[in-house]
Parts: C-alpha cells; structure tokens; sequence
C-alpha cells in the first residue's frame, strides 16, 4: 500500500485548502447562523461547477465486456478520501451540500446496467448547471439495521409500484434522482431488497421535509414518502437479472463499505479542524504550560493519525477488488469518536466561551456527533467486527 499522495492529488487538496478558507467555511458559518441549508441557487454552487466539482466518478462510455480492462471505471478511492477529508475541515455540511451524484453513485457504478450509468450519471460529466443525486436507505423504522426496512416494490406489468417513507436521505428534495431501497417481501429479509432510482417529479415521490438539526446545517436532511409511486422496470437497479440471491442486499452492504470509509475521513476532517482550533485557543491563552493538556492534545493527533490510515487502508482494499467490510468497519467506528474527543478537549479548553455559541469549536461539537451515526452507528460497526472475529456467519 502506497501511503504516498501523488502530485496531482495533492494540488487538489492545494486547492479545496484555498476554496475552504474562502468559501466553504464562511457558507458553512453563515447556514449555522441562519440555521438552515445553503439555497441551490447560491451562487457558490455555480462557483463550483465552475473550477469542475459537482462531477461523477464515472468516466463515461465502458470498455467491452471481453475486454482485459473490462468492469467500472472509477477514480483512486484513497484520492477522493484525501480531497473529501480537507473539504471537511473547513466544513463538513457545506461539503455534503456539493453538486454530485452523492451517495447514489456507488450503488450505480457497482450495480447499475451501462444504459443506467449513461442516463443517471452521463448528466453529471459535463452539468450543465447544479444537479445532485441522492441516496434513501433509512426510513422512521429501520436506521442501522437496515435489514428492516419496510418499504414496499410491487411488480405491475413492466413497472414497479412503491410504496413506504424515508429518513435523513441528503439533499433529496433538489436532486434529479434518489436511489431508493425497497423490499419485494418483508419475510424474505435481506434477499428481497430492490435497489430503484426515482426520478424527479415521479407522481407519489412527494412530502418532502427539511428536518431540522443540532449541526451540520449546511445541507439538508430530508423525510420523503413513495405513495403508489410508478417507476419504469428500466429504473431497477442491475435489471431484473442482478437479483439472484441475495444480491440487493450485498449491492447495499458493498455501497456501504465505500461509504463508511468516506464518511469516516470526514470524521478526521472535523476532528483535524477541532484539534487546531484547541491549540489555537491553549496557545491565545497560555495553557499549554500544562503537561496534561499537552498530552492529551498529542494523544488526539496521533488517534487521528491511526483514523486516517484505517481509512485509506478500507479504500484501498476496495479499489483493489479486495474484501474490506471490517476494516470499512473500524475506519467509521474509530473516526468519529476521535473527532469526537478532539471538539470535546476543546469545549472544555474554552470553559465558559464555549457556552456563548460563537466559537467554532462549539459549532464543530454539535457537527460531528451526527458522524457516529451516519452511515451505521459506533455499535454496528462493532457488532460486524465482532462477529468477524469471532467467525460467526453474515446471515
């Protein structure tokens, strides 16, 4: 495993790192403030197709399926890690916000048939304006265990009819499409999911509401429901072939174990900001005379240090088509306490300025306790963990 960050990787980090003290954090400071998500027709989103973001991974037309170089082409996971972790630094939900495909584009690059990478993610080389993808996994009843989930796929001739409500699923009521999770039959558990885009507009796709949160208000967090909502059997996923055994849910479970290492790194993002921030104030304030505060600030760079290579360790295992799902695993259940304890040290470092609510550090406290919880709680990454070690079955 190359630990190295090629030139061009690091010019683009270069780069966020100028956008990020220019932009990003004072669009992040100002939603705080406002308390509520950055508009899509902010100007900074145009700012940013501009310099090239809001773009798919995906690289356009694939070679043949007899070709040697046949199968997704995608960019170097451990790259967008990198590029991913800085954006959080100077603000995770402005990050979030980004134009892009979001966390629908796993699962389609993974899963999707050529005409749907082509129709869903072709938009998205060259946007003509702003556009997001979207990703709805967790409903009212089913977060975590996603195995639970309720909502419902019915096949009627040549379409598909869903029904059910949806969670906490980013940046939702702007996007062109949202990937939907459903079940074919609760009593089949895992082996009845179906993966669907739904598109924009698609009567029964409706009640979109922004909900409210503690931190990370840049972006929006959105409850849907899918009333009798009709979608062409050209939306399923992988087509109807993909659904062997089992398969919907190992498509979920292979889009999360590329998403927990990302959403991990952005864990460290925050956690790198929290720690300067701390340092900045300790130094301001002459407490670094104190050996245990110094210890204790050492001791979060160096966890932070460990968070980082778990993560590019778990991506690297993707990109090299290899199994990652423990250490996809360790990288989302080690990054967030760290950032954790990093905005922790820091409230306490400020004492009663922290309670005024104009520090960043206050506000990097209340952004990265939703880190634990995106993507799979602390809990479930040890549980998967433990039963791997243990060696007990996946079902």
């Amino acid at each position: 495993m190359n630990l190295s960050i090629d030139s061009e990787t690091q010019k683009r980090i270069d780069g966020v790192r100028k956008l990020g003290e220019s932009q990003i954090r004072p669009v992040g400071l100002e939603a705080d403030r406002l308390g509520r998500p950055t508009p899509a027709d902010h100007p900074f989103f145009d700012l940013l197709l501009e310099i090239g973001m809001g773009r798919s991974r995906w690289v356009g037309e694939e070679p043949a399926e007899d070709s040697d170089t046949a199968g997704p082409r995608v960019g170097n996971s451990r790259n967008m890690l990198c590029i991913s972790e800085e954006m959080s630094y100077w603000d995770r939900g402005v990050a979030v916000s980004f134009p892009g495909p979001g966390l629908g584009e796993p699962p389609l690059i993974s899963m999707g048939t050529a005409d749907q990478k082509a129709r869903f993610l072709g938009p998205f080389l060259e946007p003509d304006r702003p556009r997001w993808g979207s990703f709805a996994m967790t409903e009212p009843g089913a977060g975590s265990d996603v195995a639970a989930i309720a909502s419902s796929a019915r096949k009627d001739g040549g379409d598909w009819i869903l029904n059910g409500a949806k969670s906490f699923a980013a940046n939702a009521s702007r996007a062109d499409w949202i990937v939907v999770w459903a079940t074919v039959d609760p009593s089949l558990g895992r082996e009845g999911h179906r993966a669907f885009v739904v598109e924009r507009g698609t009567p029964g796709l409706g009640d979109f509401v922004v909900e409210r949160k503690m931190g990370l208000k840049a972006y929006e967090s959105t409850s849907f429901t899918l009333r009798d909502c009709r979608v062409p059997g050209a939306n399923l996923i992988g087509g109807e072939e993909h659904y062997a055994r089992r398969a919907g849910f190992k498509g979920a479970m292979r889009s999360f174990n590329a998403t927990r290492p990302l959403v991990a790194i952005m864990a460290v993002g925050i956690g790198r900001a929290a720690l300067d921030e701390a340092l900045a104030f300790a130094r301001e304030n002459n407490l670094l005379g104190d050996a245990r505060i110094r210890d204790r600030l050492e001791r979060i760079r160096r966890r932070l240090r460990v968070a980082r290579l778990l993560c590019w360790r778990a991506a690297w295992l993707a990109d090299h088509g290899r199994p990652n799902i423990v250490e996809a695993s360790m990288s989302k259940a080690v990054a967030p306490n760290v950032a954790l304890e990093a905005a922790s040290l820091g409230m306490e470092l400020l004492g009663e300025v922290g309670g005024r609510g104009d520090h960043l550090i206050e506000k990097l406290f209340r952004d990265v306790k939703a880190m634990d919880i995106v993507e799979g709680t602390g809990q479930v990454q040890r549980i998967v963990m433990a039963r791997h070690l243990v060696q007990l079955p996946r079902d």
